[in-house]
């Protein structure tokens, strides 16, 4: 048994090797998206060579058996092969695919990006159940019984009844002098974390740039999975009006109205001070959009209310723009002109796929 560990722990590493080879090309693709479960994720890994057994024909000759001199070709090596289309006996190239825990995925990409730990801001306490029998109750099993209070509890009573005789001192417990110990719940304080994900579904907003997105989402939320027990994941989409919607809408809802993000920033606001209070939760907007918004005023109205409202109560505010053959791009220019001192706004141009990995890096490599 012992080997057979060993073994496999040395299949992993080399399994986790050969990620950490292709993560970039991981990170800017969408190989991985449909593969995710609830803990764990199956990857495909092309070309790791399992040791086996090969049965070969001995009656050939080969190198180092029969005639030729040293630096002769082999045989069929060196030489032009005819090229035929028939079939062959060589096994091809196979995937194989391996099941990674999420957690481990995600340590993977803070190595790679160079991520921080996040210092969570938000606490609640929650009622836990302990890991000591540091309580005690009248009922449960008897294995759990607690000599000494028993004892001491029976004794009380036979002294109170008059039936305790020092010359003959006998303590017999009955069913209510039993105490039984019991594992106490006790407030614990719990890490709680909230990302929105919001997003322009205007008809500026392709496919390709709603790809773009969809891996970025992916790899935020595994990094944030690692750092909080408690992750919840809101998702906003708009255009001249916001909404929350489901996950499989976000990415694929595509509409043809205007642009209006204050709409948006307007929900977002709405649901921090209703459902998840600042002082509760660490909360973590991610804005993307192609620039365009349908006016200067309503622009205006954005940057007050992010910086009135909106950074005040969140750990930080991410605004993505990907590049777009409609979108102006103007709104990262404005944001940047007013806001850019801001330590809790932070924004990243993504132009294409290969981009994506450094846009990451930007939004987590604060450790807020």
């Amino acid at each position: 048994m012992f080997r057979i560990e060993r073994d496999r722990a040395r299949f992993r590493e080399i399994v986790r090797g050969r990620l950490r080879k292709d993560l970039r090309k991981y990170l800017s693709s969408t190989e991985l998206l449909g593969r995710r479960g609830d803990k764990s994720i199956s990857i495909p890994i092309p070309q790791i060579e399992l040791p086996r057994f090969r049965f070969g024909d001995n009656s050939k000759q080969g190198v180092g058996q029969g005639p030729g001199e040293e630096g002769d070709a082999v045989d069929g090596e060196g030489q032009e092969g005819e090229g035929g289309g028939g079939a062959g006996e060589q096994a091809g190239e196979h995937i194989l695919e391996v099941d990674v825990d999420l957690v481990e995925l995600a340590e993977m990409l803070g190595e790679e990006l160079e991520l921080p730990n996040i210092e969570p801001r938000g606490n609640r306490l929650l009622s836990t159940e302990g890991g000591r029998y540091s309580g005690i109750r009248q009922t449960g099993p008897k294995s759990l019984r607690h000599f000494r209070r028993t004892f001491d509890r029976a004794l009380r009573r036979q002294i109170a009844e008059g039936e305790w005789n020092p010359k003959n001192p006998r303590i017999i417990p009955i069913h209510d002098d039993e105490r039984i110990r019991s594992c106490k719940s006790v407030p614990k304080p719990d890490s709680s974390a909230v990302i929105f994900h919001i997003m322009d579904v205007s008809g500026s907003m392709g496919r390709e740039q709603k790809e773009i997105v969809r891996i970025k989402a992916f790899w935020i939320d595994t990094w944030l999975r690692s750092q909080y027990t408690n992750l919840e994941v809101v998702y906003i989409v708009h255009d001249a009006v916001a909404r929350i919607v489901d996950q499989d809408t976000f990415f694929h809802l595509r509409e043809s109205g205007g642009t209006k993000i204050s709409s948006a920033y307007d929900l977002f606001l709405s649901q921090i001070l209703e459902r998840f209070r600042p002082e509760e939760w660490n909360i973590y907007p991610f804005h993307y959009s192609d620039g365009d918004n349908w006016s200067a005023r309503d622009t205006e109205r954005c940057i007050n209310l992010l910086r009135d409202e909106i950074l005040p109560r969140v750990n930080q505010f991410c605004y993505g723009q990907v590049k777009s053959a409609y979108g102006s791009g103007q709104f990262k220019k404005d944001l940047d002109d007013a806001l850019g001192e801001e330590g809790r706004l932070v924004c990243a141009a993504v132009d294409d796929r290969e981009g994506i990995s450094e846009a990451i890096r930007t939004f987590l490599g604060s450790g807020r």
